[in-house]
């Protein structure tokens, strides 16, 4: 139930960024990119990425099987927008997905000590 449970919590936390995919003017709301920028097409297409990533969360949620690889994948996602969030010296405008990735450690170290134990 645990393992379910944050699995479910990964994907919660991918779902809004993800629905961008469906609903690009959630783009603009949550990274202030106007859809005439160059960068606006990277941020939807980073959309459907993330629809990859809540689709592999759930599947995690029901098949044990698939939770090994779903945590690397998920871990290097959120892992690497810190990493390069902190390096780009924590630009204020994306403190709230750093906020989310932060808070979605919790159940990250979760799943993947459950996934490899």
């Amino acid at each position: 139930m645990i393992d379910r449970l944050a699995w479910a919590a990964l994907a919660l936390i991918h779902a809004l960024p993800a629905l961008a995919l469906f609903n690009p003017a959630l783009i603009s709301r949550l990274y202030g990119v106007a859809p005439e920028d160059g960068g606006f097409l990277l941020l939807h297409h980073r959309a459907a990425l993330f629809a990859c990533i809540v689709t592999l969360c759930l599947w995690a949620a029901a098949d044990p099987g698939v939770r090994r690889a779903a945590s690397v994948i998920t871990a290097v996602s959120m892992l690497s927008f810190l990493i390069l969030w902190q390096g780009a010296g924590r630009p204020a405008a994306l403190r709230s997905i750093a906020v989310a990735d932060l808070v979605g450690l919790v159940p990250l170290g979760l799943a993947l000590w459950r996934a490899w134990r």
